[in-house]
């Protein structure tokens, strides 16, 4: 087997966003920055209330979008045009700020376990200013099909003959969370994508040869199958997109083009316009 797979490997390293909710920053640190059209990758997980209680109450969002997978606990999401929705295990908040959000995401919890991923995806610049969106997504929603004895959800994009219910038009990316309840051996073929990373959130997987543990990302090299070998209750993330190819100016909650449009971000919250 090649060890040429994977290009580098990345652990998540701790942060806290929010009101304080700790973290592991998984995309988007110092020695691993964007990674074109995925600009950030957070894992949240804990049982100690005081990690998480506080939430992430309102904050403004501009040009790009947010994309909460619960793996456990429940979150409840409002925003400033009018939507609301609570998620549990399984479940998918999307939301497009692009020219401009205001949202809040609050455990719907007191105590117990609560873990998931908050993922940001860029936009191409001529839809950074279009209309926002968002959608709730049950996890009874999410399609699953077989990997050998793994079953794969898809989250976004198309596998197995599945197809994700998280859609970009235009832009679409692929999405897995594999869960390989035993020891067990996959391939998946590359579709083509030049970002294409794998996240192992629990257990050990060996792709192409090279061991990846639990909390660590493998950035792949995007030709060629990967060769995955699994051990028992391992969980990984699979992301995969084309990039846009764009300059990228971000400062926090906006992420646009250029540094003149980043200033306009911030006039336009100051003077409460960013949402109109």
């Amino acid at each position: 087997m090649s060890t040429t797979m994977v290009r580098k490997r990345v652990r998540g390293m701790p942060a806290q966003d929010g009101a304080g909710v700790k973290l592991s920053r998984v995309i988007n640190q110092p020695s691993y920055k964007h990674q074109d059209p995925f600009l950030m990758l957070d894992e949240f997980k804990s049982d100690d209330p005081n990690d998480y209680i506080a939430g992430f109450p309102p904050h403004p969002h501009r040009g790009f979008c947010t994309l909460t997978y619960m793996l456990a606990g429940c979150m409840e999401h409002q925003d400033s045009r009018g939507n609301s929705g609570e998620i549990n295990a399984g479940g998918l908040q999307w939301m497009k700020a692009a020219r401009g959000m205001i949202h809040s995401e609050m455990p719907k919890q007191e105590d117990g376990l609560m873990w998931g991923f908050q993922l940001w995806i860029n936009l191409p610049a001529d839809e950074k200013m279009s209309d926002p969106d968002y959608a709730d997504i049950m996890g009874d929603e999410v399609p699953e099909v077989a990997l050998n004895s793994a079953s794969v959800r898809v989250l976004s994009g198309d596998f197995g003959g599945a197809e994700g219910p998280v859609k970009a038009p235009g832009r679409d990316f692929l999405y897995l969370d594999l869960r390989f309840e035993q020891a067990d051996q996959a391939e998946i073929e590359s579709q083509g994508q030049q970002t294409r990373l794998m996240y192992v959130y629990k257990g050990e997987l060996r792709i192409n040869g090279e061991t990846v543990r639990a909390g660590e990302l493998a950035d792949l090299n995007p030709d060629g199958t990967l060769q995955l070998s699994a051990t028992a209750d391992t969980g990984v993330l699979l992301l995969a997109a084309k990039p846009i190819g764009e300059p990228i100016a971000q400062y926090g909650p906006f992420v646009m083009n250029t540094e003149d449009e980043l200033r306009q971000a911030f006039s336009d919250y100051q003077q409460g316009t960013l949402t109109n």
